[in-house]
């Protein structure tokens, strides 16, 4: 009987999945130049593999995120290193500075076409894990905390939030100045963009060489 998925045994699997693909040849994807069109395909066939070795709820435009289960709250993110992002829905402001409420499962790929065996191959050269308290803004939460280790009042939070065009109005970011105040966001390590769907850039996610708690590592390429 298989096993039922966990958060550990994702993160083996993501890696195993990575290192098999590098190496197939995949004629389906050769001359695919629409990234959207490749991350369907991949991620289609990382849920695939996961059904073949464990036991899981997939997750539905209705739930929102690939991996739903409560142990597991992951959505999963295939993108070229040519440009590493993607979009995600957006809930609303706060997601920006306290993350997006779920964990994220990011594959980085580099795609090859050979011309000779018509095939494509994907290197993923990276593949991290991100805890869902590491899914918030970068500069955004760097700033903020800056701003309370140095004694900023709720005008200052506000005004900064204000400065900074986050997607709420009066109420809503006098509401986020008080959360900030009680409650000091951990540091993200997404660059989110506003936009109807926010858009994630994981630039510094798959550049980064520290050690940092609650980012895995899983396939690092880049520095190697």
């Amino acid at each position: 009987m298989k096993p039922e998925l966990t958060v550990e045994l994702l993160k083996k699997a993501a890696k195993e999945f990575c290192e098999t693909e590098s190496s197939f040849q995949n004629k389906d994807l050769f001359g695919v130049t629409d990234g959207k069109a490749v991350g369907t395909y991949i991620e289609h066939k990382f849920q695939e593999y996961l059904e073949g070795k464990f036991i899981y709820k997939k997750g539905s435009s209705a739930k929102g995120i690939d991996l739903p289960d409560d142990g597991i709250q992951t959505d999963i993110k295939v993108t070229s290193i040519n440009q590493p992002q993607s979009s995600c829905p957006f809930k609303n402001a706060m997601q920006k500075i306290y993350g997006l409420g779920y964990n994220l499962l990011v594959f980085v790929y580099d795609k090859k076409d050979d011309q000779n065996t018509e095939t494509a191959i994907l290197d993923f050269v990276s593949c991290s894990f991100l805890e869902k308290e590491r899914t918030a803004d970068y500069t955004t939460t760097f700033r903020l905390r800056e701003m309370i280790r140095d004694g900023a009042n709720r005008e200052d939070i506000i005004a900064y939030l204000y400065d900074k065009n986050i997607p709420a109005d009066e109420i809503g970011l006098e509401h986020i100045a008080n959360k900030i105040l009680e409650e000091i966001p951990d540091q993200g390590y997404l660059t989110i963009s506003n936009a109807l769907q926010w858009r994630l850039q994981y630039g510094r996610v798959v550049s980064l060489t520290e050690e940092i708690d609650g980012i895995y590592k899983l396939v690092d390429k880049i520095r190697k």
